[in-house]
């Protein structure tokens, strides 16, 4: 069966501050209404390395992406990739380097900050370019792309957790009120999208450390959530998502055909 899918990248988040600090997603968990699960981003723990990983089910030493300085589109195929194959409809509100990677590189404001190119892999998209950029705009610049072209699968990046953990580190006031911050805003739109018959993931792309920084092995900087919300998850609490199985289940929701890894365990 086909689904439509909304997945949540919550930049920068640390799985131990998303355990204490959303208490709205964590209501939907408590009710067995969604799981949440203990995931080991690859390495490096890097945004763009990360950014690949996950759409494209790739590790940075196999995609090249290896450091957030490697400007180029990606050469490996991507969750948008194999939805625009199946003839789906895609989306993003995201950082700049999303459309870096899967769409035009050098990213250049005037002709890609608004992107409505049916040809491209993201076919529509807001994309920012500053890291301050509100979680309130960006959230509602994905509700407008998902009421304006109804994608089957849209990618939506806040930045604003990821940006507090650089200027105060993993133990601040501020990074955890930047998590509980988001879990608000989502509490605004993750109701509506789930009557309207979407599956949602919510996760990040690495964490944070002491130091106000990631790259390396420290367990604040691998260990991400990953929330699950939508009747076609199993809600396995026994199930042991890798990050690079999260393209492949993308596709399995979407019912676009792939050769990606998959978390059979996640789905029903």
């Amino acid at each position: 069966m086909q689904h439509n899918v909304i997945l949540v990248l919550l930049d920068g988040l640390n799985h131990q501050v998303a355990h204490h600090a959303m208490g709205h997603l964590h209501a939907y968990v408590e009710a067995d209404r969604a799981a949440l699960y203990r995931v080991e981003c690859e390495l490096p723990s890097l945004s763009r390395p990360l950014y690949e990983c996950i759409l494209t089910g790739v590790a940075p030493i196999d995609s090249g992406i290896v450091h957030n300085n490697v400007n180029r589109l990606s050469n490996q195929r991507s969750v948008f990739h194999y939805a625009r194959e199946a003839g789906l409809g895609t989306a993003a509100a995201a950082y700049h380097w999303m459309s870096e990677l899967y769409n035009r590189s050098p990213f250049d404001p005037i002709r890609d900050r608004h992107t409505h190119a049916p040809k491209l892999p993201i076919q529509h998209g807001l994309f920012y370019y500053a890291d301050h950029y509100p979680d309130s705009h960006l959230l509602a610049d994905a509700e407008y792309l998902r009421r304006r072209h109804a994608p089957n699968f849209l990618l939506v990046h806040p930045m604003n957790i990821d940006d507090a953990g650089h200027r105060h580190g993993l133990d601040s006031s501020q990074y955890r009120n930047a998590a509980r911050s988001a879990d608000i805003l989502l509490a605004d739109y993750l109701p509506l999208w789930l009557e309207e018959g979407y599956q949602v993931l919510v996760t990040a792309d690495h964490g944070m450390n002491n130091d106000r920084s990631h790259n390396g092995l420290l367990a604040e900087e691998r260990e991400v959530p990953l929330f699950v919300f939508g009747n076609a998850f199993s809600l396995d609490p026994a199930a042991k998502p890798l990050q690079t199985e999260l393209c492949g289940t993308i596709c399995e929701l979407l019912g676009a055909a792939h050769d990606k890894p998959v978390c059979r365990e996640l789905l029903k």
